[in-house]
């Protein structure tokens, strides 16, 4: 069972995913919290390799009321969790092809630890989104189609 928290609508509509990974992210204790209150905002943000490491970047976690003095940062750049193989193959990719790391989604697994759903893409041509949009139009008017003959 997850438990979703936040997604990144406009990655949806900006880019075509070619390849979805699921990593956990080191946080603070105040910044679980935060997540768990659904104060996390996943606009903008990108992640990049980096020595060997995938960091998050303009991921905005609001500081936990409660948790004072220990808030950090609410922007900070964050470390996120992939196997070695993973991390070397997504830095081959983004730097020889020119495609994006972009959280997709957070949420919280059925061990209760928050992952991330980073996708490796590739930014939508305008004419591409235009096909989208005709493509949800036709589906729309079949399934009203549909309706009105079934009443």
């Amino acid at each position: 069972m997850t438990l979703t928290i936040a997604t990144n609508r406009k990655a949806y509509r900006d880019y075509i995913f070619l390849e979805v990974f699921e990593c956990g992210i080191e946080l603070k204790g105040s910044e679980v919290k935060a997540i768990r209150a659904g104060k996390i905002n996943l606009n903008d943000s990108y992640a990049r390799v980096e020595n060997n490491q995938v960091v998050l970047y303009n991921t905005h976690i609001s500081p936990y009321e409660e948790a004072s003095y220990l808030n950090v940062e609410p922007t900070r750049p964050r470390r996120l969790l992939l196997h070695r193989k993973q991390i070397k193959k997504l830095s081959g990719e983004v730097a020889q092809k020119g495609f994006t790391l972009v959280p997709l989604k957070v949420y919280f697994n059925a061990r209760g630890f928050a992952k991330l759903e980073l996708a490796l893409c590739k930014g939508k041509r305008l004419y591409d989104r235009r096909e989208d949009i005709k493509r949800r139009e036709a589906d729309l008017a079949i399934r009203r189609a549909m309706k009105s003959r079934r009443s």
